[in-house]
């Protein structure tokens, strides 16, 4: 694995978007763009895109504000059009004619957006606890955590935390749990450590939390769709996930027991669940 980056650009000037890049052990395969959740970063994915490199380069971004990539100038610059300008010069960077596209939570409602376009170049969506629709409630229970930035003075100590506010995500093995930690970090000047996001991104969330109904552009989607989804999450409904096997592109559902919003991706059984779809082995 390596991380590269790249250029984005703002209303306020440019930005560099961190992209951690995984090389195929042999060459062929359709690349895999993997996309992460609103605070969370493109290291979340290292134990699924180390699996999947072995038939196709793997591309994990580091979203604007968060990991390794760039803080944006004010909190209005967070927003789903940015995401997708940063997003849209990853996959010309990456010159493929095709991609696959595995999107936990907000990642999964952008490969939506985008999978809905004429000429989209993703051939395979996976959707990872997230739906066209998700409930006021939930997006609610989310607002009252998402600005809160506590001060650790050991990567130890931010693990505990980690392990407390994210236990939904069913992370296997304390071993997964040290590595989101190593990788979800950032050190401040004072040494102390903080949770790899910027702050100004709760500001930008708390202004927009609405809502969100998208069924008119998952009506849209044509190609194949897998739905992970938590069987203890708040966020995708059961019944809404239901409804999206039912219409547009018809998703194949699976539900993760042990989970909540949402799996961490890293357990054998949930990686072959990825595996088998994009190889085309399930539909």
């Amino acid at each position: 694995m390596k991380t590269d980056f790249f250029l984005g650009l703002n209303a306020k000037g440019f930005h560099k978007i961190a992209v951690h890049q995984w090389t195929p052990q042999q060459a062929g395969g359709v690349p895999v763009v993997c996309v992460h959740g609103l605070t969370r970063h493109g290291r979340d994915f290292d134990v699924l895109a180390k699996r999947l490199s072995k038939g196709c380069a793997v591309y994990c971004p580091d979203m604007a504000g968060r990991g390794q990539s760039d803080d944006l100038p004010d909190s209005k610059s967070y927003n789903f059009d940015q995401y997708k300008n940063d997003l849209t010069a990853l996959l010309a960077r990456i010159g493929a004619a095709q991609v696959d596209w595995v999107g936990t939570s907000m990642g999964g409602l952008l490969g939506m957006m985008l999978a809905a376009l004429p000429n989209t170049p993703i051939r395979r969506l996976v959707l990872n606890d997230v739906g066209p629709l998700i409930p006021q409630k939930s997006l609610d229970r989310i607002g009252t955590y998402i600005g809160q930035q506590p001060v650790f003075d050991t990567v130890e100590a931010l693990e505990a935390h980690m392990r407390t506010i994210y236990a939904s995500f069913g992370v296997p093995s304390d071993k997964d749990w040290a590595a989101l930690a190593a990788t979800g970090h950032r050190q401040r000047a004072d040494g102390r450590f903080v949770l790899a996001y910027d702050t100004k991104i709760a500001d930008a969330y708390k202004g927009q939390n609405k809502a969100v109904n998208l069924w008119e552009t998952y009506d849209k989607i044509a190609c194949p769709v897998l739905v992970l989804r938590g069987a203890q999450s708040d966020l995708l409904p059961r019944e809404a996930a239901q409804e999206m096997t039912q219409r547009g592109p018809h998703a194949r559902l699976i539900e993760i027991e042990g989970c909540g919003h949402a799996p961490a991706l890293m357990s054998d059984e949930q990686i072959k669940m990825i595996e088998d779809f994009l190889e085309g082995k399930t539909k």
